[in-house]
C-alpha cells in the first residue's frame, strides 16, 4: 500500500518529468548579423546523423528537406526567413530534428497552406522543439504524416490580419500518433485536427484565437492539462467519436456566444476533471451522442461563473452527467427545444439546491429538479434577453414559483445531487489516501 502511495504521488514526474511551462523554454537572441545566408546548400551537403550547427545569422527559407536523421540547430540565435514565399521549411523525410531557432515570413496564400514548417508526404519521427514560429500564416502544417512531436513551440500567424484571414496556428490533415505538447499558440485563426486519430496534445495553452482546438471527423483522441483563454471557442468536438479530455481548465471564452466547449454530432466521449469558466456557455450539447447506444460521459468537471453552464440545442439523450461541480452560473442548464432530462443526471453538486440531508450521506432527501418559469418570455421576443439577469425576471420567477400562472417546464431532475461538495472533495482525497 505504500509503495502504491508512492508511485501515486510521484506519477506525474514518472511520466512527464519535472512540471514545465507552456512555450519556449529558452530565451531567443535576434542575431545581429542581417546578411542572408543559404540554408539549403548546408541541408544539400547533410548525411544521415549529420548536426548543422546555425550560426547567429538569418538564413534563407523557403528550403526542403529530404535527407532523413538530420538535426537543425539554431542554437536559439538563427533565424530562418522566408521574404514571404511559400512555407519557410519543408519537411519531407524522416526523423527530422529542428530546434532552438526562429522562423518567420512565410507566404500568405491560403490555398497553397503556406506555413512556417509543413510537414507532408507520410513523414515520420520528426521534431520541432523550442521554436518561435511568427508571422506565418500558418505555423505548423502536418498532412498525410505520423509519429511527430512538436514540443515547447510559440507559434502565431500574421498580427495585422483579422482572426478569419489568419491561418491555423497547428493543422492536421490525415495524421496520426502525432504528439503536441507544452506549446503556446496565439493571436492566430484556429488550431485544427482534421481526418486525423490517436493524437496526443497535452500541456498547451491556447490565447486569443478563435478555435483553442477543433477536431473534424478526428477519432480517439486525447486532450489533457492544458489551459485556454480568450478564444471564442476553446474545445470543439465535430463528428469526433471517443475523444478523452481530462485536466483542462478553459475560461474566458469572447463574445455573447462564447464556449467552453462545443459537441456536435459526437459520441462515446469522455469528459473528466476539467473546469469550464467565466464563459457565455460551459458546454454545448449539439445532436450529441450522435449514436444513441454510444455514451459521452460529462464527470467531475467544475462548470462554474457562465451564463449558461450546460446548453442543450435540441431534446437530446444519452449523456451521462455526473458528479459535476455546478455553482454560480446564472443558469445552470438550459434546453431550446423540450427537456434535458432524458440524459442522466446524478451525483452533480448544484448551488441552487433547496433541500436537506437529514440522513448525513451527503446526497440530498430530495431530487434536485430544475424548471423554467421565464424563459419562454423570449420564446416569444428575443430582445427581452436584454433584460437577462435583471431584477424584473427575478421577481417574474419568485412570482412564477409562488403562484404558477402557466406550468413551468421540467428542464432536469438529479435524483441523487451532492448536498455538501466540500465533503464529498474530503472523502475522495481520504478514499485515495487508503
Amino acid at each position: 500500500m505504500n509503495i502504491l502511495k508512492l508511485l501515486l504521488l510521484f506519477s506525474p514526474f514518472l511520466l512527464f518529468g519535472q512540471t514545465e511551462e507552456s512555450g519556449l523554454v529558452s530565451k531567443m537572441v535576434e542575431p545581429s548579423i542581417k546578411d542572408t545566408l543559404n540554408l539549403q546548400k548546408l541541408i544539400d551537403k547533410a548525411f544521415p546523423g549529420d548536426t548543422i550547427k546555425l550560426e547567429a545569422a538569418v538564413y534563407k527559407g523557403e528550403v526542403t528537406i529530404r535527407m532523413s536523421s538530420i538535426v537543425i540547430d539554431g542554437q536559439n540565435h538563427a533565424i530562418v526567413d522566408g521574404n514571404g514565399q511559400g512555407s519557410v521549411i519543408k519537411i519531407r523525410a524522416n526523423s527530422v530534428y529542428i530546434k532552438n531557432m526562429i522562423i518567420q515570413n512565410s507566404g500568405g496564400l491560403h490555398d497553397h497552406v503556406d506555413a512556417g514548417i509543413s510537414i507532408a508526404d507520410s513523414a515520420q519521427n520528426n521534431i520541432i522543439e523550442n521554436c518561435r514560429i511568427r508571422e506565418c500564416l500558418f505555423g505548423i502544417d502536418v498532412m498525410q504524416s505520423f509519429s511527430n512531436k512538436i514540443i515547447h513551440c510559440e507559434i502565431s500567424s500574421f498580427m495585422k490580419r483579422e482572426t478569419a484571414l489568419k491561418g491555423d496556428a497547428i493543422r492536421f490533415w490525415y495524421s496520426k500518433n502525432n504528439i503536441v505538447q507544452y506549446n503556446y499558440w496565439h493571436n492566430a485563426r484556429d488550431m485544427v485536427v482534421w481526418y486525423s486519430a490517436e493524437n496526443l496534445f497535452q500541456f498547451n495553452k491556447s490565447v486569443g484565437n478563435r478555435y483553442g482546438v477543433h477536431f473534424m471527423y478526428s477519432h480517439n483522441n486525447r486532450i489533457q492539462n492544458s489551459y485556454f483563454t480568450g478564444n471564442s471557442v476553446g474545445v470543439f468536438l465535430m463528428y469526433s467519436q471517443k475523444t478523452i479530455m481530462t485536466g483542462n481548465t478553459i475560461a474566458n471564452c469572447k463574445g455573447p456566444s462564447g464556449m467552453c466547449l462545443g459537441m456536435k454530432e459526437t459520441s462515446s466521449n469522455q469528459i473528466l476533471n476539467n473546469k469550464f469558466i467565466y464563459s457565455a456557455e460551459g458546454i454545448h450539447f449539439d445532436v450529441s451522442p450522435y449514436v444513441l447506444t454510444e455514451t459521452n460521459t460529462i464527470q467531475d468537471n467544475e462548470i462554474a461563473f457562465c451564463n449558461i453552464g450546460m446548453k442543450f440545442h435540441n431534446k437530446q439523450e444519452g449523456n451521462l452527467i455526473r458528479f459535476n461541480y455546478f455553482h454560480n452560473n446564472l443558469l445552470q442548464v438550459f434546453s431550446e427545444v423540450g427537456t434535458a432530462n432524458l440524459n442522466t443526471w446524478e451525483y452533480n453538486y448544484w448551488d441552487d439546491y433547496e433541500g436537506f440531508d437529514r440522513d448525513g450521506d451527503n446526497i440530498g432527501d430530495n431530487p434536485y429538479v430544475l424548471l423554467s418559469y421565464t424563459e419562454h418570455i423570449w420564446n416569444f421576443d428575443e430582445n427581452l434577453k436584454f433584460f437577462y439577469g435583471a431584477p424584473i425576471l427575478s421577481v417574474l420567477d419568485f412570482l412564477e414559483k409562488l403562484a404558477p400562472f402557466s406550468k413551468p417546464k421540467l428542464v432536469l431532475r438529479d435524483t441523487k445531487p451532492i448536498y455538501n461538495w466540500r465533503e464529498e472533495m474530503k472523502k475522495r482525497k481520504a478514499s485515495n489516501d487508503e
